[in-house]
């Protein structure tokens, strides 16, 4: 008999129960692709999308050779690639922050290719692109990763390469390993640097005078890349939102137990809201931030502190001494008098780095103030230390205020503090402040994340295959089955600031106004405000089916404005009070970021799930058996798992809807069908079926 020692060791190094449960998860594919289990490349040809921005001529100017090749023209599959390439070496890299589905876009990467190509891990992101840390990636390894979480198995890095000798150490990593094409993972930073690289090794690399080739996935939990129909979301932004939704559904249900605390929420989103209005649509909380409305209606940060004051003492006098607000972390650049004196900040900084940075750290803020316009000055001579401190920090290799080190909740807490005093003394008012950020960026993907990032990956192998450069991955038509479709990364291009100078960028996807999410979120938050109507939504599903509840249901309708789903929920929920057992759909890909999937049982395969939650491992008969502590539906008979049936499944589900699936012990199978976005450019209505 095994020891518990044996038992807990043989978990060490990524053998978790989870963890082990989750490799084994069948993912879906578009149906350009074929078989799930042996996924083809598909071919691409051009469609009657031409896409331009404002900064076009420029653009064709800086990128002549990725521009008359593509001609800023959206590719569509054109079925399977009779094509029999062997022989590319093709390396992978993730660039910037971790999102959950990096690794299966990996996988999706190597299985295309086949076993006739190659594929290369670069270690550490762009540095190790420059420094030519590459290494193969086996089928083991592959197995290994696929549907786990994080950017572990290559690492990732800020690294922007932009200078001609970096340019040139590309240029001899290629060489080196003789690279047929560039993969790169990121959001539209990186992706702007992947238009960049495609150009700079267009031609002229190789001994024959061709060049290589450069392909960008589109990653970000913030949610900001979003491309109309074309890129409806980035991946990671489902299972983040998820995650965060879980922490603060329980933060809530805190308030309203110990019912003397507020709690200020920071949350991920430098530049957009997506996340903050994401989980305030999934958690009612009384107060929530939308940097967006605030540069829209030209908020000051007094009337911001105004508001929140004024929600903490009626809710005070109506005997709610608590609630929970969230804020995006890049609220403080969206509020007009900070934003204006963050951009003079940004290039004064610019402009004097060299004398910046020889002055003493008590001198610097001293220095700057004298180098700014008399009202920038004198904000920045009002803000308390730690956020002076905070806004004097070096820039991230993009030329971005690091948002995340500044403490705005913290800032919020002691000015509304003040306020509420101001207001009503005899209010009590005592506050946490947290920041939610790293908690949801490197979790096993949700069942839309896997499916997708998979998916990505599979496109982007085929673009490589059939000899494309200068393009980002997509997935488009996902109500039905998903289209592989590739995105002309110049067309994307536009000038902005940067680092005191102009650059070309990838435009943010910001949260509109006129956006039915945001519209609804206007409609309700003064009850939100006003009572205790808070959801804690729980965990995220990762493993098989998911029984969406009613009011997801009901929310993504709301969202996106198909008056039909809440008759055909109804009549689905009324089918299964009846009795009536449906072979299609058991379940939805749920909601948050948008997506939904439709799953499908089948009889051919025994499913494996996690024991986790409610269930207990125990040790019986010399084997760990999963016992449910709710109810006798399952027993142990001589160490197997069985149910009542005498089906034999690899281990208890602790969610509810998973449990449902064990008592038909059946195999799912996503078919990916998205639901709406939560705001910004991508569609904000739900496509039928």
């Amino acid at each position: 008999m095994s020891t518990l020692a044996e038992q807990l060791r043989n978990t060490e190094a990524h053998k978790s129960i989870f963890e082990s449960a989750v490799r084994q998860n069948p993912l879906p594919v578009c149906a350009a692709f074929g078989s799930s289990d042996h996924p083809q490349p598909v071919s691409f040809r051009s469609s009657d999308r031409v896409l331009g921005t404002k900064d076009s001529d420029n653009v064709r100017a800086q990128f002549p050779q990725t521009v008359s090749a593509s001609g800023n023209i959206v590719l569509a599959s054109a079925g399977p690639s009779t094509a029999k390439v062997q022989g590319k070496r093709v390396a992978v890299l993730f660039s910037g922050g971790p999102a959950a589905g990096g690794h299966n876009v990996v996988c999706g990467l190597k299985r295309v290719l086949g076993a006739g190509n190659t594929l290369f891990g670069v270690k550490a992101g762009p540095k190790g692109l420059l420094k030519g840390s590459l290494f193969e990636i086996t089928d083991a390894n592959v197995d290994f990763i696929l549907n786990t979480g994080g950017f572990d198995f290559l690492g990732s890095d800020r690294t922007k390469i932009k200078s001609d000798e970096q340019f040139a150490q590309v240029r001899e990593t290629c060489i080196k390993h003789k690279l047929d094409a560039i993969v790169i993972v990121g959001g539209d930073d990186s992706n702007t640097n992947a238009a960049v690289l495609a150009e700079s090794l267009f031609s002229g690399v190789k001994a024959d005078g061709s060049g290589v080739q450069v392909i960008g996935v589109p990653k970000t939990i913030d949610g900001d890349l979003q491309i109309g129909d074309l890129l409806a979301i980035s991946f990671g932004f489902d299972t983040a939102t998820r995650i965060y939704s879980e922490m603060v559904g329980n933060i809530l249900q805190d308030t309203s137990s110990s019912l003397k605390y507020w709690h200020f929420v920071k949350l991920m989103g430098r530049s957009a809201s997506h996340v903050a209005l994401e989980v305030a649509l999934q958690t009612k909380p009384a107060i929530t931030l939308i940097s967006e409305e605030v540069a829209t209606k030209k908020m000051s940060l007094a009337s911001i502190i105004d508001h929140i004051a004024q929600v903490i003492v009626e809710r005070s006098h109506k005997g709610m001494n608590y609630g929970v607000l969230l804020a995006p972390e890049g609220l403080i650049e969206f509020i007009p008098e900070m934003n204006a004196m963050i951009a003079e900040l940004n290039d004064v900084l610019a402009h004097h780095a060299s004398e910046f940075a020889a002055l003493a750290d008590d001198a610097k803020a001293a220095f700057i103030g004298s180098k700014l316009n008399p009202d920038n000055a004198s904000l920045l001579a009002s803000l308390p230390d730690y956020i002076v401190k905070m806004l004097l920090a070096e820039r991230d290799s993009h030329g971005n205020l690091q948002v995340s080190l500044i403490p705005t909740e913290q800032l919020l807490i002691d000015m509304a503090k003040s306020r509420v005093k101001e207001i009503d003394p005899a209010v009590p008012f005592a506050a946490h402040n947290h920041f939610l950020g790293y908690e949801g960026r490197c979790g096993a993907p949700t069942l839309f994340d896997a499916a997708y990032t998979y998916n990505l990956g599979l496109t982007a192998g085929s673009l490589i295959l059939d000899g494309r450069t200068g393009y980002m991955a997509t997935i488009t038509d996902l109500t039905s089955g998903g289209t592989p479709k590739a995105i002309p990364l110049a067309g994307l291009l536009n000038i902005e600031r940067r680092h005191g100078k102009d650059e070309f960028v990838i435009e943010k996807a910001l949260v509109r106004m006129d956006s039915p999410a945001m519209q609804y979120f206007a409609a309700r938050r003064d009850d939100w405000a006003g009572n205790d109507l808070f959801a804690s939504p729980g965990p995220r599903s990762v493993l098989g089916a998911d029984d969406s509840s009613a009011t997801d249901q009901r929310r993504l309708e709301l969202r996106g404005g198909f008056a039909d789903v809440r008759d055909r929920l109804s009549a689905r929920l009324h089918r299964v009070a009846s009795g009536h057992r449906q072979r299609w759909p058991l379940a939805f890909f749920r909601r948050h970021s948008g997506f939904r999937a439709a799953a499908f049982a089948t009889a051919s395969r025994t499913r494996r799930v996690l024991s986790s939650g409610l269930n207990h491992a125990v040790e019986a008969c010399g084997s760990m058996v999963a016992c449910l502590s709710s109810g006798p539906r399952w027993r142990a008979t001589n160490g197997r798992r069985t149910d009542l049936r005498g089906h034999r499944v690899g281990a208890l589900a602790s969610a509810p809807g998973n449990r449902r699936d064990l008592r038909r012990c059946r195999a799912v199978r996503c078919l990916l069908r998205p639901a709406t976005v939560a705001s910004g450019r991508g569609p904000d209505r739900f496509r039928r079926p």
